[in-house]
């Protein structure tokens, strides 16, 4: 059985005939999977400094020398946006070309999201810090050197990212600690008030439109309520790195290992660009 339910709720999210299927193979190691409102998915290959790109069931690559990239979004204007292992945040623009928006002081950006503000929030494991990217920066007509990067939180090793639907939390796993928190967005997109969330040793996050917390770990993707409850796991035959919801924020998309794979979903994810 590829899933495992530890309470029937996870049988309003997941169909019980749902099957797992690998659709790419032959990677250094994936990572940071994002779904293209044009329909095509990109992911990392962390290991051979790779962004690819998945389209109709055929991969070819989107980007070369990439810094180490590992994380990536889109904004509101469909730019991609990459955290790059080599010590910046990036966007690519509709031209091709690539604007740093952060880069100074930042150390080892591992993931990131979107916010419906125009912020970017990322975690930087060699910093112990997530950062906010303010949206005068970021978002919709924003360019360094406007705004600013600055600290919003203090963790010992942040790992995955990612923002509630009602986009009033954000999600912090912290492998060190093998927790992750939740802290409340204030209306600046500063944080505050974190608390421990669930007990996991978590690499990248996504949530839905339920409010659940969907996790990425070495067993699998992980499902916690938006109350903290463990609803159970998805098995991957590699230890997963990362997931993201794919076309119209349905299915999940889920990095491991060498390959990507693909489970049908019966929610919706949160929209985040």
């Amino acid at each position: 059985m590829m899933v495992e339910a530890k309470s029937d709720q996870l049988w309003k999210f997941i169909d019980k005939s749902a099957q797992l299927r690998q659709v790419a193979v032959g990677y250094g190691f994936t990572a940071g999977p994002v779904f293209s409102r044009l329909g095509y998915l990109l992911f990392c290959d962390v290991a051979n400094q790779r962004i690819l790109k998945w389209e109709r069931g055929t991969a070819s690559v989107f980007r070369n020398f990439t810094n180490r990239a590992r994380g990536l979004s889109f904004d509101h204007q469909g730019r991609l946006l990459v955290a790059e292992g080599g010590g910046r945040v990036t966007r690519t623009e509709k031209s091709g070309a690539i604007t740093v928006l952060a880069g100074e002081n930042v150390k080892g950006p591992a993931d990131l999201v979107y916010a419906i503000d125009g912020s970017i929030y990322f975690s930087d494991p060699p910093s112990s810090a997530v950062f906010q990217i303010t949206p005068a920066r970021s978002g919709v007509g924003g360019a360094p050197p406007r705004g600013e990067v600055r600290l919003v939180a203090e963790v010992a090793s942040p790992s995955g990212v990612a923002l509630s639907p009602t986009q009033q939390q954000l999600y912090i796993a912290d492998q060190k600690s093998e927790l992750v928190r939740v802290c409340e967005v204030l209306a600046d997109g500063r944080l505050s008030r974190a608390r421990d969330f669930a007990p996991a040793l978590a690499d990248g996050l996504k949530t839905d439109e339920a409010g659940n917390v969907w996790m990425a770990t070495r067993q699998g993707v992980e499902i916690y309520s938006s109350r903290g409850e463990y609803l159970g796991r998805i098995l991957t035959p590699e230890p997963s790195s990362n997931c993201c919801w794919g076309e119209g924020f349905r299915g999940l998309y889920v990095t491991a290992g060498h390959s990507v794979y693909h489970l049908p979903t019966l929610v919706s994810g949160t929209r985040t660009f």
